[in-house]
C-alpha cells in the first residue's frame, strides 16, 4: 500500500490549478510508494480559516497513520492554526510547510489564521516538521521562514536560493525530506 501524503494548496484566485504544478512535481519525484492527494480547498479566492479547517481536517481523517501532510502558502498558515487549537485527528509522519506566510506578530495579518505565540508548545513534540522558503519569493517574504522556527526550534528550516512562491515548480527538496523520515 502506498504512503499517503495530503498536499494543501495556497489561497488566491486560481491557486488550485497554479499549486498543481507543485503536486504533480511531488508526486513525479515520490513515484509509486507514494499517493498524493489533492484535494479543493473551499473558497480559495478569499479563504476563511473556519471553512479550511473543516475541509482539512476532514481529509487528515481520511488518511491512514503515519501520513505527511505538504502545504502551500496560505495553506501552511491554515494547518498550523489547526494543529496548534484542535490537535492531530491521526498521528502524522511528518509536516512539510513550503513558502507558508506568517500571520501574526511580525508577518502578515490575515483574520482567522493568527500562528498562537505557544505554538511550539501546542504542537506534537515527536512531530517532524520542515520549513521551506525561497530567496526569490515575491509574495512571502523570507523573513517568515525565521518566524516560524523561532516558534519551532525543533523544525528542519530549508533557506532555497533562487526559488520563487512557486518553488519554480521544483519540490525536489521536499521530496528527498519526505524519503528520509520515511527511512528513519
Amino acid at each position: 500500500m502506498p504512503k499517503q501524503v495530503l498536499f494543501i494548496q495556497g489561497g488566491g484566485e486560481g491557486a488550485h490549478a497554479i499549486d498543481s504544478d507543485l503536486a504533480a512535481s511531488l508526486a513525479r519525484l515520490l513515484g509509486g510508494e507514494y499517493e498524493v492527494r489533492y484535494p479543493f480547498m473551499p473558497n480559495e479566492a478569499a479563504p476563511e480559516y473556519i471553512d479550511w479547517k473543516a475541509a482539512i481536517l476532514e481529509e487528515l481523517r481520511a488518511l491512514g497513520d503515519e501520513a505527511v501532510v505538504v502545504a502551500h502558502s496560505v495553506g501552511g498558515a491554515a494547518i498550523v492554526r489547526l494543529l496548534a487549537e484542535a490537535g492531530l485527528p491521526k498521528a502524522l509522519a511528518g509536516l512539510f510547510l513550503v513558502a507558508a506566510p506568517y500571520i501574526g506578530v511580525g508577518g502578515w495579518a490575515i483574520g482567522g489564521f493568527e500562528t498562537p505565540a505557544d505554538l511550539g508548545a501546542r504542537i506534537p513534540q515527536t512531530l517532524s516538521i520542515y520549513l521551506y522558503q525561497g530567496t526569490n519569493d515575491q509574495i512571502v517574504p523570507f523573513g517568515h521562514l525565521d518566524l516560524y522556527a523561532t516558534l519551532l526550534p525543533k523544525a528542519h528550516p530549508r533557506r532555497l536560493r533562487d526559488r520563487d512562491h512557486q518553488f519554480n515548480g521544483d519540490l525536489s527538496e521536499v521530496a528527498q525530506d519526505i524519503r528520509a523520515i520515511a527511512v528513519a
